[in-house]
């Protein structure tokens, strides 16, 4: 059988939408610049769907500096990955600044967050040892544990008794095989905008033996009085063991990196295949990162615009009778009753005759029945955004509750989608 025949019948759980989705549901492209509001099918749109917590995406200090690194070093610089050519002055000070922010020893710069994350994992646990972790862990969580020998017991999401039990599972596990526990959670969880438990698990470690592991993507930058994120929030960072985050989000960049002690990240630098194979993260990247980090601490407004939209929008929504779910984050989840069809009419009616685009959910990623429309609130939005997607929201609820919706794929410019 040739290996590439499956791909003829089956494209998976969400490739099987391939045919209906390319350009619109799925791949769409946005134009101009990042912001607020931007264009789709050559339309202005109010746009939900962008990481970009802080606004600084566009912000001119922020692009001079980009525009300014890439002039003066080039993409090309350094070459080599790090061990070997690919080291320099200013990846090291991105490091002990970003460290210094979050309150730990060292910290260990990634060219991907999602890399970094899975082979972080593959490094960190062998065949002995156990891998305890929350149901609802990021793709690059679930994606790490499946490279991994390791013993692996999922808990109930944010169920501290659950993880309580699956605990006493491991430690029994570990007394067989004397290999080690670690527990992996998020700080923030990305699709319904919980807080992780970060603060109730860290107190079980007076019962057990574990070392914690915090993907904080979405809590960087956005959670906590300075922003260092879910452990300054909580007030537990000194029990976090490794701390983890992306400059995808609130950083509007790319790449990610660790924080630990210096033992755990002088381990991880000889050992993590990802980085020791991968040539360095270009010193643009990094520059701008420096940056960014920079306007991070300095400029509270940003943080402050961010929550005043949050709040705004998240109690409209509670207002006109949504469910928003229990999110205590940005992260703001829109949940609605309906099928496939019911969702691909309403997200379409959204994005071509009230001009909101924000992200849909639906099965498989969500059971069967439901909808989210998943909405990131920045603070690049205004008012009048929020104000606009609010009656919106309220217009395209009715027809959904009225059944109003055709059960077909909608038509983009006469074209069956």
């Amino acid at each position: 059988m040739d290996i590439f025949a499956k791909f003829e019948n089956k494209l998976g759980p969400i490739g099987d939408y391939a045919e209906k989705a390319p350009g619109y549901f799925a791949f769409p492209k946005l134009e101009g610049e990042i912001g607020n509001r931007m264009k789709f099918h050559g339309k202005e749109k109010i746009i939900w769907s962008l990481n970009n917590y802080l606004g600084l995406a566009n912000l001119p200090e922020i692009r001079k500096a980009d525009a300014d690194a890439a002039a003066r070093y080039g993409l090309a610089t350094p070459m080599g990955a790090r061990m070997m050519s690919g080291n320099s002055d200013n990846h090291e000070r991105l490091e002990r600044e970003l460290a210094a922010f979050v309150g730990t020893e060292d910290a260990m710069l990634f060219n991907y967050g999602y890399q970094g994350m899975v082979s972080a994992i593959d490094s960190l646990c062998g065949r002995h040892d156990v891998v305890v972790y929350d149901a609802e862990s990021h793709a690059c969580i679930i994606d790490g544990l499946r490279m991994i020998p390791s013993h692996r017991y999922v808990y109930k999401h944010n169920n501290v008794e659950d993880c309580d039990k699956q605990l006493q599972r491991a430690t029994d596990m570990v007394k067989k095989t004397g290999g080690g526990i670690l527990v992996i959670t998020e700080g923030v969880f990305g699709m319904s905008g919980n807080q992780g438990k970060i603060k109730e698990i860290a107190a079980l470690k007076d019962k057990y033996e574990f070392r914690l592991f915090v993907d904080d993507a979405h809590g960087f930058g956005t959670m906590g009085k300075t922003g260092a994120g879910i452990g300054e929030e909580q007030g537990c960072m000194d029990k976090i063991d490794i701390y983890f985050s992306t400059f995808a989000k609130s950083m509007a960049s790319i790449g990610g990196f660790l924080a630990a002690d210096k033992k755990i990240l002088t381990y991880l630098r000889y050992n993590m295949r990802s980085q020791v194979f991968a040539k360095s993260l270009p010193m643009p990247i990094v520059m701008g990162n420096l940056k960014r980090l920079e306007l991070l601490r300095t400029r509270p407004e940003l943080r402050e615009k961010l929550w005043h939209n949050v709040r705004r929008l998240q109690n409209g929504l509670k207002a006109k009778g949504f469910n928003i779910g229990t999110t205590n984050t940005p992260v703001t989840p829109v949940q609605m009753h309906g099928g496939l069809y019911d969702a691909v009419q309403l997200t379409y009616d959204l994005r071509e005759n009230y001009d909101v685009f924000c992200s849909v959910v639906v099965y498989p990623v969500i059971p069967k029945g439901q909808i989210i429309l998943r909405i990131i609130p920045t603070a690049a939005h205004t008012d009048q955004d929020i104000d606009e997607t609010l009656a919106a929201f309220t217009a395209v609820r009715e027809k959904l509750e009225k059944k109003l919706y055709p059960q077909e794929m909608p038509q983009v410019n006469g074209v069956l989608v």
